[in-house]
């Protein structure tokens, strides 16, 4: 038995060496930090989640992972406790871009450093850095494919999401890239889907019912995308109608595979993860960073996909 302790203890000692060796190797001093998502029901967060843990292990950090399933007062209450725990730096998704306040006070209160991820806050004066998808020229490119498939205008439908600053920017992109051709195009309806396939299901449904000769949606994410793309299913209207939609997910990249979505324009989760990292590895050396960093979008193609498959972000 006591053989067997010093064995375990031996190869447990080895694990924080090997790790303390990478660290050494790297430059690297081991951290403690925390992720704070919105929900780990999307693979987008969980691309960025898993991308952390890999780095974290390599490098000897200290990772902790939050996921407040969308609640505001619950990742409010969440962060607090992390920073109670004394991290060194908080990397960030906000759930309501407007509404985490409280929970950056604290942090501030504590000389810790938030880096916000993927969706701009309001009070971005609270926080050191963002780094996020060019969401404005997601939503461009979407418009602009639009007039370029619709060059007389249509009758569309749009599935926003408004507590989230990322959708946002994407529908305000979209509209943007709709050009001069916006006023050819009729929005029968533009609804908040709330970033979620189970809630956009039922609006589409409706909105299809209501104008059953709308030609196109827009949708600001893919979960959202694919809540259109069942409604339309339901309603056998998958074939005529098209859907166009942000992220490049594993499940959105499928849809655009099969011919169910016509375009989604990609983020790329885990570079969005390495280089928050790294920005925050400045940041804790006291050098100066980027107050806004954007990692570029771009259309899923069948190129890509052949490339690089279906299963995995890019």
């Amino acid at each position: 038995m006591k053989k067997l302790i010093t064995l375990f203890m031996t190869i447990i000692m080895i694990f924080f060496t090997t790790d303390s060796i990478y660290a050494k190797e790297n430059d690297h001093k081991p951290i403690k930090f925390a992720f704070i998502t919105s929900t780990l029901n999307n693979s987008f967060f969980t691309a960025i989640s898993d991308t952390f843990a890999d780095i974290a292990k390599k490098n000897g950090d200290q990772y902790i992972l939050i996921d407040p399933q969308y609640d505001q007062a619950k990742q409010i209450s969440m962060m607090e406790d992390v920073i109670n725990q004394k991290v060194d730096i908080i990397y960030l998704i906000a759930v309501d871009s407007e509404g985490i306040r409280q929970g950056l006070l604290a942090a501030q209160k504590k000389n810790i450093p938030v880096v916000v991820i993927d969706n701009p806050i309001s009070d971005d004066d609270l926080v050191v850095s963002t780094i996020a998808s060019d969401n404005f020229l997601a939503g461009k490119i979407n418009g602009e494919r639009m007039v370029k498939d619709f060059p007389d205008g249509a009758k569309i439908a749009v599935i926003d999401c408004p507590f989230n600053r990322a959708s946002v920017l994407r529908a305000d992109g979209f509209f943007a890239g709709l050009g001069e051709s916006r006023s050819k195009f009729n929005v029968v309806s533009q609804q908040n889907g709330k970033c979620a396939l189970e809630v956009t299901m039922p609006i589409a449904e409706d909105i299809i019912q209501a104008n059953p000769n709308v030609q196109a949606f827009f949708a600001v994410n893919d979960p959202s995308a694919l809540g259109v793309v069942v409604a339309l299913k339901a309603s056998n209207k998958l074939k005529n109608i098209k859907i166009y939609t942000v992220d490049g997910s594993p499940d959105g990249k499928k849809a655009f595979k099969d011919g169910q979505i016509t375009l989604t324009v990609a983020q790329a989760p885990i570079q969005l993860a390495k280089e928050s990292y790294k920005v925050g590895e400045k940041i804790l050396a006291g050098e100066k960073v980027d107050k806004e960093i954007l990692v570029p979008t771009f259309p899923i193609t069948e190129e890509l996909i052949q490339k690089y498959g279906v299963k995995a972000w890019q």
